[in-house]
C-alpha cells in the first residue's frame, strides 16, 4: 500500500492519484492528512506538501489546483526537462514539478471549461490548447512523465511491484455513409444524379447508375474485405453506426429502418463491439440521442454501451452527462476533428472527471491519436505521409505501452478515386507493424 499526505485531501488528488498510481500502474494508494500516521508509514509513501516529514519519503511540491475548487483561469508555466516538457513545476522535491497537477489539468480538459475561441463547428479547437502552444500534442505526455514516475518510485521503493502493462492497437470505424449509393432510396438517388449532371460529373452518374443496376460494387461496401483483415490479424475492432432516422447537412446515412442497414448493423454486432455514434443533429436536439441509442439497442438486441460523437462534435460536461444518463461506459471521442494528436495529452483509457461536479465518473474515455478524416482533409497528407504518420504514432505509444486507438471511415477503403492508396496503407501498417505486436 502506497501512502499519500497532504494537508487537504481533496476529490481532485483522490482521482488522478488513483489514474496514475492505481489504474496505470497497479498499486493499491491510501491517503491521510495526519503528518503522524505518515511518518509511522514503513511502506512506500509520497509527501505531496511544501514541508519535509520523513527521510523515507519522496516528496512532491504540490501547485494550488488541486486544492482549489471551481473553474478560474490558470498560469500554466512550461518547461522542457529531459527531453519532454513538464507543467507546473518545482523546486526542492524528488520531481522537477507537481505531476499530479499537471497531469489533473490535461486530464480533466481543464481549459475546456475556460473561455475559448471555438472552431467553425463550435468545438474546442486545437490551437487554443496548451498542447498544441507548448509544441506537445503529438506527444503521449502523461505517459512519458508516468514513466519516469515509476522509475523514480522504485529506485525509491525496491519492493514496489508495477502491474505489467502491454501495448494495444485498437482499430475504430465510424459508419457515417454505409454505402454510397445502395439502399437510399429514389428520391436521393435521384438527387445524386441531378447534382453530378449539374456538375458535369459524368463518370459518378454512370458509376451510381452501374451500382443501382447490380453491375458493379457500391464503392462504400468493403466490409467483408474488413472482415478479412480483422480474422488475419486477430484484431477485435469497434464499429460506430449513425442511426439518424432522418437525413441532414451532416448526418447522410442510410436509414436504420432500411432492412439492408438493419441486417449490416447485425452482422458487425455478432462478433464486434458495436457501438452508437450520435448525430450532429442529436447534439441540438438531446432528445434525438435517446431515441438514436434505442434504435441501435432495438437492431442489436443488447443495450449500446460505446459511443463515439460524429464530427468529434461535443462539449464538456453536458455531452459526456447525456452519454452517462443514457447507459454509455465507454466513450471514443477524446480527440480532435481538426488534426491528429493527443487531446488529453495521453495514450491509455481513464475515467472522465466532472470538473464542475468535482467528481469521477463511470464513463471511460478512451482517446485516439489518428483519424484518416484528419490526415486527408485536414492536414492534406498523402497516403504515404499518413503511413509514416500512423508509423509515428504506433512506435512512440509503443515504448510506453499505452493503447494506440485509430479512426477509420469505410468509404477511404472503397474504390472511390478520390481515396486511391488508403487502403493499401491501412494493409501495409497492418502487415509490417501491428502484425509484428501480435
Amino acid at each position: 500500500m502506497l501512502l499519500i499526505y497532504s494537508t487537504y485531501n481533496s476529490p481532485r488528488l483522490q482521482y488522478i492519484a488513483d489514474v496514475l498510481l492505481n489504474n496505470l500502474s497497479g498499486i493499491a494508494v491510501s491517503f491521510t492528512t495526519r503528518p503522524d500516521e505518515f511518518i509511522e508509514h514503513k511502506g512506500p509513501k509520497i509527501n505531496y506538501s511544501p514541508n519535509t516529514l520523513a527521510k523515507d519519503e519522496l516528496k512532491i511540491i504540490p501547485a494550488s489546483l488541486l486544492f482549489e475548487t471551481g473553474i478560474a483561469p490558470q498560469n500554466i508555466p512550461c518547461k522542457e526537462r529531459g527531453g519532454y516538457k513538464i507543467i507546473f513545476p518545482a523546486d526542492n522535491g524528488d520531481l522537477p514539478f507537481d505531476i499530479f497537477a499537471a497531469s489533473f489539468y490535461l486530464l480533466s480538459r481543464y481549459e475546456e471549461y475556460l473561455p475559448h475561441q471555438p472552431d467553425e463547428y463550435g468545438r474546442f479547437a486545437h490551437t487554443e490548447s496548451t498542447a498544441y502552444k507548448e509544441g506537445f500534442l503529438q506527444q503521449p505526455l502523461i505517459n512519458y512523465w508516468l514513466v519516469d514516475f515509476q522509475k523514480l518510485l522504485q529506485s525509491k521503493f525496491t519492493t514496489l511491484v508495477f502491474a505489467i502493462k502491454k501495448f494495444r492497437f485498437i482499430p475504430t470505424y465510424d459508419i457515417d455513409i454505409a454505402f454510397a449509393y445502395l439502399h437510399k432510396g429514389i428520391a436521393r438517388n435521384a438527387g445524386g444524379l441531378v447534382r453530378s449532371l449539374l456538375k458535369g460529373e459524368l463518370a459518378d452518374m454512370k458509376e451510381r447508375i452501374a451500382v443501382l443496376a447490380k453491375k458493379k460494387d457500391d464503392p462504400f461496401d468493403v466490409y467483408e474485405w474488413l472482415y478479412a483483415l480483422h480474422l488475419k490479424y486477430n484484431l477485435q475492432p469497434y464499429y460506430f453506426f449513425l442511426v439518424a432516422a432522418s437525413p441532414g447537412e451532416y448526418d447522410k446515412n442510410v436509414d436504420p429502418q432500411h432492412a439492408e442497414m438493419r441486417e449490416l448493423i447485425r452482422y458487425h454486432a455478432v462478433g464486434y463491439n458495436t457501438g452508437i455514434h450520435p448525430s450532429w443533429q442529436s447534439g441540438d436536439d438531446h432528445k434525438l440521442l435517446e431515441e438514436e441509442i434505442q434504435t441501435l439497442e432495438d437492431i442489436i438486441g443488447r443495450k449500446v454501451v460505446h459511443s463515439r460523437q460524429h464530427y468529434i462534435r461535443f462539449t464538456l460536461p453536458g455531452t459526456y452527462r447525456q452519454l452517462i444518463d443514457r447507459g454509455i461506459l465507454n466513450e471514443f471521442s477524446m480527440g480532435y476533428g481538426t488534426i491528429n494528436g493527443f487531446r488529453a495529452s495521453i495514450a491509455s483509457p481513464f475515467y472522465w472527471y466532472d470538473l464542475p461536479r468535482e467528481e469521477k465518473t463511470s464513463l471511460l474515455v478512451y482517446p485516439f491519436c489518428f483519424m484518416d478524416a484528419n490526415a486527408y482533409y485536414e492536414q492534406k497528407l498523402t497516403p504515404a505521409q499518413a503511413y509514416s504518420e500512423i508509423q509515428y504514432y504506433h512506435d512512440i505509444i509503443k515504448k510506453v505501452n499505452g493503447a494506440m486507438i485509430c479512426i477509420w471511415h469505410n468509404n477511404f477503403f472503397g474504390s472511390d478515386k478520390r481515396f486511391d492508396g488508403w487502403k493499401e496503407v491501412y494493409e501495409l501498417f497492418l502487415k509490417e507493424v501491428v502484425y509484428w505486436d501480435l
